[in-house]
């Protein structure tokens, strides 16, 4: 069913609960993920995108991670102080799989905003976490990003409440993380400009190429048999649907050199992880109250993410109009507004 789009704020619920109670619901006037990564369209003029806020500073460290008898380190960077926090903490997860967490910089905005404090952290394999060139693609399991997650949630201390915010392929894993574990602490999950499943991914994907050049098509298809027109190819489609902000902001194409440039590490991007990827038919197991995003040029259409809206119990779904897929560079005033405000309930 086509829905008209303007602006969109959708609640479902089964009952009535403290998440919907005292909500008003809002009739769907709009609604709105690359292995998770970036989109075709439009050119936005810098008068459509929100000015950026003013991060706080950031403590960073490594925590100590042990999988199958191995020891690796995880990086992160906290923005606000735990220890004196009055607020549930904000963990991101980046995309990819085989992203960092440089992109994902505008969430500090919620710390110096609204007061909560905001993790931001490499994955295993990527940025400042251990690389793992050597490892085979068996190695790379939802599991063991999994795990990780809840190493470094209990080694920060936060266990006994924190919520999480999953970018593209960071929200396969927090759905995944949710879903598996059931954790305690877990107190609110945005999803956003994510996916349901890989093939419902794909087909968007392939429907988004089909508007660009051959020449394209084909840096594309050679992926890193040929790195050069590979990640030529990459920044094309991401010109287009993956931040429209002009000039790139600077932690958004850093992100992408660090994997696909000409010193990156691919290892965990050329992974198999999310191969017949689904978690449709688990997601009446999400507990917590949802806040699924999408923009509206976004590789991340509507039926890439209705699964969500349509399987989960406490759910509350939002477009951005003006996006593809990075809302938080291209309405980002709006975003972490909405995001914030969630974080209220």
């Amino acid at each position: 069913m086509r829905l008209s789009r303007i602006y969109s704020v959708l609640w479902r619920t089964t009952a009535l609960s403290p998440f919907t109670r005292n909500l008003p619901v809002v009739s769907r006037l709009a609604l709105t993920i690359l292995p998770a990564a970036f989109l075709p369209g439009r050119s936005c003029a810098s008068s459509n995108i929100d000015m950026p806020g003013t991060a706080s500073p950031a403590v960073e460290g490594f925590a100590p991670f042990s999988h199958s008898g191995e020891s690796f380190q995880t990086y992160y960077k906290v923005f606000g102080d735990l220890k004196t926090r009055t607020r549930a903490p904000l963990i991101a997860l980046h995309g990819g799989p085989g992203l960092v967490h440089d992109y994902l910089v505008p969430f500090a905005d919620l710390t110096s905003k609204n007061d909560i404090p905001v993790i931001l952290y490499d994955q295993l394999g990527n940025g400042r976490s251990t690389h793992l060139k050597d490892k085979p693609p068996t190695f790379w399991t939802v599991d063991l990003f999994i795990d990780e997650l809840v190493n470094l949630i209990n080694h920060l201390g936060v266990h006994d409440g924190f919520n999480l915010v999953g970018h593209s392929w960071g929200g396969i894993l927090a759905s995944e993380f949710e879903v598996r574990r059931q954790p305690e602490g877990l107190k609110h999950m945005i999803l956003t400009d994510s996916l349901a499943a890989s093939s419902l991914w794909n087909k968007a994907n392939g429907e988004l190429w089909q508007a660009f050049p051959d020449d394209v098509k084909a840096g594309m298809a050679a992926g890193m048999s040929d790195p050069k027109a590979f990640h030529a190819a990459l920044l094309h489609f991401h010109a287009t649907h993956g931040c429209t902000v002009r000039p790139f902001p600077k932690e958004y194409t850093d992100t992408l050199d660090q994997v696909f440039g000409e010193k990156g590490d691919p290892t965990v991007a050329m992974s198999p992880v999310l191969k017949d990827w689904t978690i449709i038919d688990r997601l009446h197991l999400v507990r917590v109250p949802t806040f699924v995003i999408n923009g509206a040029n976004d590789i991340s259409k509507d039926y890439v993410v209705a699964p969500f809206f349509e399987k989960i119990q406490k759910v509350k779904w939002v477009t951005f109009q003006k996006s593809t897929h990075s809302p938080f560079w291209e309405e980002r005033e709006k975003y972490m507004q909405l995001v914030g405000d969630f974080l209220a309930l």
